[in-house]
């Protein structure tokens, strides 16, 4: 299958603890087309680019509540040859019902300084990160700041493959 990439540009990280609304503009969604769609993440980047110290804990994780009425951001083929898809994958920092990270499905936790910090992780093959449709706890794959972490202006990417 073809190779994808979710993009966030810039958006500011909000401490946030799990099972609470994350506000709009401080997490990188990405959510399932329909039932039964399966895709794998690869790869996870975070960048930096706050004007101050700003130490983050992040998490990629799933989550517990779905984000309703999404404000679209920027998914795209890496290869200008795949045709589009039918169904595909949203990502979204803005939404009228707010995503709410789970407690129990974290999948990374990343630390790292706002302030010209770069992270890149790239999945051993077979250890990608996986998420199912678009239902509770199975649908959505979340990048956001835990508690303890400063405010501070970061961009990301996920790069992902729909199976």
């Amino acid at each position: 299958m073809a190779k994808w990439s979710s993009t966030e540009t810039s958006w500011t990280t909000a401490a946030t603890a799990d099972t609470t609304n994350l506000a709009d503009t401080t997490h990188h969604t990405l959510t399932g087309g329909v039932a039964g769609d399966r895709r794998i993440v690869s790869d996870v980047i975070i960048t930096g680019a706050a004007s101050a110290s700003a130490p983050n804990i992040m998490l990629a994780a799933r989550t517990s509540l779905i984000g309703v009425t999404l404000s679209v951001g920027r998914t795209a083929a890496l290869d200008p040859a795949t045709l589009a898809l039918t169904n595909p994958p949203v990502t979204y920092n803005t939404a009228t019902t707010k995503p709410q990270r789970s407690a129990t499905l974290s999948l990374l936790s990343i630390a790292i300084n706002a302030f010209g910090g770069a992270f890149r992780w790239a999945a051993v093959p077979g250890y990608e990160l996986g998420f199912l449709g678009v239902a509770v706890n199975t649908g959505e794959l979340n990048l956001s700041a835990f508690t303890g972490s400063t405010a501070g202006l970061v961009q990301t990417s996920m790069l992902f493959e729909p199976l």
